[in-house]
């Protein structure tokens, strides 16, 4: 059975989406600046796959992070640690850093807390309801799932680009050489994440996909803290 299905990553100026529409060759790539939007666009899907933390912790690390950086080897630094939710609305770094050492006994990457405003994207529009099943992916994962293993390039070097290019074909998300405006303004790595979140979409849809930990964790938003894959 077709199912139609999301893959969305975060990027600088906004969401990509990687839209599959049944098989592979009805493949559409789509941005925007929030996730409420990129969703808009591609209209009606089965399950959305964002590559962006689902489900905050309030005072501690979330298994699901812990449990993918252990499964990734020597792509483990690619996932952070995702802060407390509290943390995510300091003002800046520093505070937010501060934050989440008195609550969870640790600091944050700049990083993560960069990604502050995409995460609180995504959870606002989670929270607001009416919205498809979504799940969180990370790419990494993803790509490993594919490939039986960690990848041992980097998503920024020309080996590590061409070896995701070539997985996502093997497994039938075929990106064409024209993707439409996109093209003009998301990197090369974030479109190929959207493909791979796409794919793994695909298979929780198909009721294929796994997910870690095994039993999804929550917090106090009541949303399950888990990375398929």
């Amino acid at each position: 059975m077709p199912f139609r299905v999301l893959g969305a990553d975060a990027y600088k100026g906004g969401w990509v989406g990687v839209l599959l529409d049944g098989d592979g060759d009805r493949l559409q790539v789509h941005a925007a600046p929030t996730i409420a939007a990129l969703v808009a666009q591609a209209g009606p899907v089965d399950v959305a796959g964002i590559d962006i933390p689902i489900g905050l912790p309030d005072r501690t690390r979330r298994r699901a992070d812990q449990d993918a950086r252990a499964l990734l080897g020597p792509r483990a630094s690619s996932v952070f640690y995702t802060p407390v939710r509290a943390a995510l609305t300091c003002p800046d770094y520093a505070a937010a850093n501060a934050e989440n050492r008195r609550l969870a006994g640790e600091g944050i990457s700049a990083q993560a807390y960069r990604l502050g405003p995409k995460i609180l994207d995504v959870d606002a529009w989670l929270r607001a309801g009416a919205h498809p099943r979504t799940i969180e992916v990370h790419p990494e994962l993803s790509f490993a799932r594919m490939a039986g293993g960690p990848l041992p390039d980097s998503k920024k070097t020309w080996s590590g680009t061409v070896r995701r290019e070539e997985l996502l074909r093997q497994h039938g998300v075929l990106l064409p050489r024209d993707i439409g405006p996109a093209g003009r303004l998301v990197p090369v790595d974030d479109v190929l994440d959207a493909a791979a979140a796409a794919w793994t979409a695909r298979r929780a849809a198909a009721g294929a996909a796994e997910c870690v930990p095994a039993d999804p964790e929550f917090f106090s938003d009541g949303l399950p803290a888990a990375i398929w894959s």
